[in-house]
């Protein structure tokens, strides 16, 4: 074996310590002059270390989850000059030239000798650097230089599909020689988003690469029993992951002083026809607070924010079944008696499994309220297409400063799920902040 040269980190600028992500190539492959041989990745960007010369990889000296710096050997190569023509890979040994010689393979016919035999006195290899025989065109082949190891794509598009959680395996390029591009990523993430039959990622993730789910022998352990998933648990638990996963969540906690409201609500109980419960003040609050802050009266549309002129409110109903999210619809143009009939006719309706796919759309923002069995908090996960939900919990007695003593007053803890690519925290805090003063002053409905 001849004398092996080593292939180090380039001038990379001011980055050190830059971390290998990837390895391009193993021991024994062989590589062209400029053909990445890792991949690294920095806060900046992501590049990777070309080889110096042609040659064979002989020895790796990086792995991945190395620190690398300007200078740091990644390879011992051996140059292509030196190295035998039976060790490359890829590379058959040249055929002895004759005058009917047609060329050979493509790859060998880029390392023939020529056919006019070179003097005694040159050295083979060197005749091929000279002159070296030129055969037609053709498709440049990923596979044969780096078969079976990454798909063919540039370190900026492998970046901009792991930011997205794509597996660049499953992508066919469009591009020369079946190279990914950019366009290429952001069609499979448009495709899964869509429904479009996307496949899987490997790891069972649908494109988040996660591990797959465990399998295990639970009677192993003891007596179980198997009892399968309603229809409404089947479809909620899917949009609920679906919401969960693809929805950046941040909730926002506060409490509202209701003593006043309760009050209020509990001198109207002499309307014996219609019950008012506390979820009716919450639904004319929470219009209120979309009136005054739009955009959680919104949607997503790809680049765009699609705000609504309408408030159709979505409330939470716990069903032996499932939960669904009946919606009232126009709930800025109904008073609070109305409010009340309409509540329990649908929340009647879910129970008895008489709701329609109808009654289920259209919403704007949802409640879901938790106050009828405890908790002191929740994270509620929003409904999409929404961008906000919010959770009551059971309101409690609290000791409460009014700039002389402690008082009891009557408190309601607030739960605000928003998505944080619509509304940042301060807006959150501003809504439940005025969602508070609402319910604790009823007045405010009226301005």
């Amino acid at each position: 074996m001849a004398e092996l040269k080593e292939a180090r980190v380039p001038d990379i600028g001011d980055d050190k310590d830059v971390p290998v992500i990837e390895l391009l190539v193993q021991p024994g492959d062989t590589v062209k002059k400029d053909q990445g041989l890792v991949t690294l990745e920095s806060d900046k960007a992501t590049m990777e270390v070309p080889a110096p010369f042609d040659g064979i990889v002989r020895e790796l000296k990086v792995k991945i989850g190395d620190e690398l710096s300007e200078g740091s050997v990644v390879a011992l190569i051996e140059p292509a000059a030196a190295a035998p023509a039976g060790d490359a890979k890829p590379v058959a040994p040249p055929p002895q030239p004759s005058p009917a010689s047609g060329g050979g393979s493509e790859v060998a016919a880029k390392a023939a000798i020529p056919a006019t035999p070179a003097p005694a006195t040159a050295a083979p290899t060197a005749a091929v650097v000279e002159t070296p025989t030129r055969s037609p065109p053709v498709a440049f082949d990923a596979d044969a230089l780096m078969p079976g190891k990454v798909p063919h794509a540039s370190p900026a598009v492998r970046l901009f599909a792991r930011e997205l959680g794509v597996d660049l395996a499953q992508l066919s390029g469009s591009a020369r020689a079946g190279r990914i591009t950019k366009e290429d990523v952001q069609a499979f993430v448009k495709a899964a988003l869509a429904g479009g039959g996307a496949p899987r990622a490997s790891g069972g993730g649908g494109g988040l690469d996660l591990i797959p789910w465990p399998k295990v022998d639970f009677a192993k352990f003891g007596a179980i029993e198997s009892k399968p998933l309603s229809r409404i648990q089947k479809l909620s638990g899917a949009n609920l992951a679906r919401n969960w996963a693809m929805i950046p969540h941040v909730t926002q906690h506060d409490d509202a002083d209701i003593t006043e409201m309760e009050a209020f609500r509990k001198k109207g109980e002499e309307n014996k026809d219609t019950k008012v419960t506390p979820l009716v003040f919450l639904i004319k609050a929470v219009v209120a607070a979309l009136k005054k802050y739009p955009n959680f009266n919104a949607s997503l549309d790809g680049d765009n924010l699609v705000l609504k002129q309408y408030f159709h409110i979505g409330i939470a109903v716990d069903t032996p079944d499932g939960l669904v999210v009946p919606v009232i619809r126009d709930a800025d143009r109904k008073g609070l008696l109305e409010l009340a009939k309409e509540l329990g006719e649908i929340s009647a309706k879910a129970r008895d499994k008489k709701l329609s796919s109808a009654d289920m759309q259209g919403g704007c923002f949802s409640i879901s309220s938790l106050g009828g069995i405890g908790g002191t908090g929740f994270t509620p996960i929003i409904n999409a297409p929404e961008v906000a939900i919010l959770g009551v919990s059971r309101s409690a007695m609290k000791p409460v400063w009014n700039g002389k003593e402690f008082a009891p007053r009557l408190v309601l803890p607030m739960s605000l799920s928003y998505d944080h690519r619509v509304i940042d925290g301060a807006a959150a805090a501003r809504f439940t902040a005025y969602l508070a003063q609402v319910l604790g002053d009823l007045r405010r409905l009226l301005l």
